[in-house]
C-alpha cells in the first residue's frame, strides 16, 4: 500500500505513538480532579505536552496551549471568541468548511479573497482592498488542503500588523510540515490545527493557540477543576477554553509526535515532503489528459497536490487507484470555496497528500500506476 491521503489524517506514524498512549490509557486518571498519584500523572501528562506544543510553535506561555478535539473544535473556538456580531471577516478563497460553516451559521458578513490560485502577490493585493473595504478580522488558511498552496504568511502579518487587525490561522495542513514562530507573528490572535496530521499524533487531538488576551466567551462552558466555588467560567488559561475532561491518552500520544517532530525538525520534514512532492509533479505532468495543479516556485508547494483528468472522474480515478494500492481523495476535500475560486466545483480533483514517512520509490510508483491506469482508457 501507498499511503497518500496525509492531508485526511497521517497513517504512519511514530510507535512511541502508541506506547504513550498505552501508558497514559493505564495509569492516568482524572485530569485536574483529584490529589491521588494516578491523577497527578494525568497532569504531568497534559503539562509535558503543552510545554512540547509551545517550544514546537515558539510560544513563551505553556498555559497558552489549549488541547481540543482537532481543529474544526479550535477553528469554532477562536471563531467564536473573535468574531463579533456584524464584524466583516475576510477569508481567503481556499477556506475549509471547518471555517466557512460557523461563519455562515453565525451569519457573519465576509470578504471572500478569490486570488489567483499560488499567486501571493495577488493574494497580498486583494488583502489590501479587503482592508480598504472595512474588515477588521483575517482567518486565513496557511495551506491550502485541496492545492497545497502556501500563503505568504510574513508579508500578510506585516500588513495586517500595520493596520491593527488580528488574524486566525488555520494550520491545519501545515503544523508539523512548515516552521511556525507565534512570538514572531505581531498580528496572529489565534493558531489552529489538528494533532492527527502533521503533528502525527492520534485522531481527537487538536491544538489552539491563544495569541491574545483580546477574547470574548468561550463557546463551551463546565468544570474545569479550577475555581469550582464560581459560576462564572474561569478566566485563566488553558481553563477558559478547556472545559470538561480532556483526552489524556490522546495528548500523551500527541506529545509523542511533537518529540518526534523536534528531534527530526519541522524543517526537514517540510524539505522531505517538497522535494517528493516535486517528483510526483514531474511524473503526472508527462501523462496525456491530466491536469496537475502545481506552482511554478517550488516554494509556494507544499506536499499537497490535486490532479485532474479529462476522461475519467474524480472519483472513479481514485477508486482506480485504490485497487493498484493507492490511498488518495477524491471530491471537494471539504473546502467548495477552494474549488470554485479555482475553478474545479463541477469535477472535484483526485488529491494526493504526502507525509513523512513516504519514499521516493513510493511516488515513482504511483506514477507509473497513473500512467498504466490513463493508458488504458
Amino acid at each position: 500500500m501507498i499511503y497518500l491521503d496525509c492531508a485526511a489524517t497521517s497513517l504512519q506514524k511514530p510507535q512511541a505513538i502508541g506506547h504513550y498512549m498505552q501508558a497514559a490509557l493505564h495509569t492516568c486518571a482524572g485530569y485536574a480532579r483529584s490529589g491521588h498519584a494516578p491523577a497527578l500523572r494525568a497532569g504531568e501528562t497534559v503539562f509535558q505536552c503543552r510545554e512540547s506544543a509551545a517550544h514546537l510553535f515558539d510560544v513563551e506561555d505553556p498555559s497558552r496551549i489549549v488541547f481540543t478535539m482537532n481543529a474544526t473544535h479550535a477553528l469554532n473556538l477562536a471563531i467564536h471568541a473573535l468574531c463579533r456580531p456584524g464584524l466583516l471577516t475576510a477569508v481567503t478563497g481556499y477556506e475549509h468548511n471547518s471555517v466557512m460553516r460557523p461563519l455562515f451559521a453565525r451569519r457573519q458578513p465576509i470578504i471572500i479573497l478569490r486570488s489567483r490560485l499560488f499567486d501571493p502577490a495577488d493574494l497580498l493585493i486583494r488583502a489590501e482592498q479587503a482592508i480598504d473595504a472595512g474588515a477588521k478580522l483575517f482567518v486565513v488558511n496557511h495551506v491550502s488542503n485541496v492545492f497545497g498552496s502556501i500563503v505568504p504568511l510574513q508579508a500578510l502579518d506585516d500588513l495586517l500588523a500595520r493596520r491593527g487587525i488580528p488574524m486566525i490561522l488555520d494550520a491545519s495542513q501545515s503544523a508539523g510540515a512548515i516552521p511556525i514562530s507565534v512570538r514572531s507573528l505581531s498580528s496572529v490572535a489565534a493558531v489552529c490545527m489538528p494533532g492527527h496530521k502533521g503533528l502525527l499524533g492520534p485522531q481527537g487531538t487538536g491544538i489552539l493557540i491563544v495569541c491574545t488576551d483580546r477574547l470574548g466567551e468561550a463557546l463551551i462552558q463546565g468544570g474545569t477543576g479550577s475555581l469550582s466555588a464560581e459560576l462564572e467560567q474561569p478566566q485563566l488559561l488553558p481553563d477558559r477554553f478547556e472545559s470538561g475532561t480532556p483526552n489524556v491518552p490522546g495528548i500523551a500520544g500527541l506529545c509523542a509526535g511533537l518529540s518526534f517532530l523536534q528531534y527530526v525538525g519541522v524543517d526537514q520534514v517540510g524539505a522531505h515532503e517538497q522535494a517528493l512532492a516535486q517528483t510526483l509533479i514531474e511524473g503526472l505532468r508527462s501523462i496525456n489528459s491530466l491536469t496537475v495543479f502545481h506552482a511554478d516556485d517550488p516554494a509556494c508547494q507544499s506536499g499537497v497536490i490535486s490532479v485532474r483528468s479529462d476522461k475519467l472522474g474524480a472519483e472513479a480515478l481514485a477508486a482506480r487507484l485504490s485497487e493498484a494500492g493507492v490511498c488518495t481523495r477524491a471530491g471537494l476535500h471539504c473546502a467548495p470555496t477552494a474549488h470554485e475560486t479555482a475553478g474545479t466545483l463541477d469535477t472535484g480533483t483526485v488529491r494526493l497528500s504526502i507525509g513523512w514517512f513516504n519514499t521516493r520509490e513510493e511516488i515513482l510508483d504511483t506514477v507509473s500506476i497513473f500512467q498504466k491506469i490513463m493508458t488504458n482508457l
